[in-house]
């Protein structure tokens, strides 16, 4: 039962890297050198909670603020999802090395969990940035650090809640799907 805790607190944590890269590594890196939660001290992952590594992070997250106009390019989003991927297999393989030995199943789920946030979450900012001004298209990183942080933090407290934060995730996929081939439909109201 504990190691499907740790991974559901790994898959939680990748989907929280998927949608936002770096903070949600700095949450988890400081919960650990705290101990809440997990801890990485002991595991080849230790250096997630090292504060060299956490000062980098942080230090991404303030130039990713600095260049978000770089950052909604296809170039500039593609490389901050691949940032978020690789911190998504770190953490959920590390949240597996906390308490087990065999923590390689991380890499498959965190990049699969990472991989289905990314795309989630750059598909819904890119069709509400379109419909919004562009002082209101300009909090969008907020509310995504804010979604990547809560799920963050709620996946290493409560790691069953990661199933809802994925679900929630495949929900948003399924329903940006569907809406594609109804973006007409109300305009038969015209006529």
């Amino acid at each position: 039962m504990s190691y499907l805790l740790d991974l559901l607190q790994g898959a939680g944590l990748a989907a929280a890297n998927g949608i936002r890269p770096f903070l949600p590594a700095v949450l988890a890196g400081l919960l650990a050198s705290a101990n809440v939660g997990l801890d990485y001290d002991g595991t080849s992952f230790e250096f997630l909670e090292n504060p060299i590594f956490l000062g980098l992070l942080t230090a991404l997250a303030i130039g990713a603020v600095a260049a978000r106009k770089g950052l909604e390019t296809e170039r500039g989003s593609l490389a901050l999802g691949a940032a978020g991927i690789a911190l998504g297999v770190l953490s959920a393989a590390g949240s597996l090395d906390d308490r087990s030995s065999t923590w390689w199943p991380g890499i498959p789920v965190g990049l699969l969990c990472a991989a289905l946030a990314f795309v989630v979450a750059r598909s819904l900012l890119t069709r509400v940035r379109a419909r919004l001004d562009d002082d209101a298209a300009g909090a969008l990183p907020a509310y995504a650090e804010v979604a990547a942080l809560v799920t963050a933090g709620l996946s290493i407290l409560f790691p069953p809640l990661a199933l809802v934060a994925l679900g929630l995730l495949v929900r948003l996929q399924l329903g940006g799907r569907r809406r594609e081939g109804e973006k007409y439909a109300g305009l038969r109201i015209l006529r």
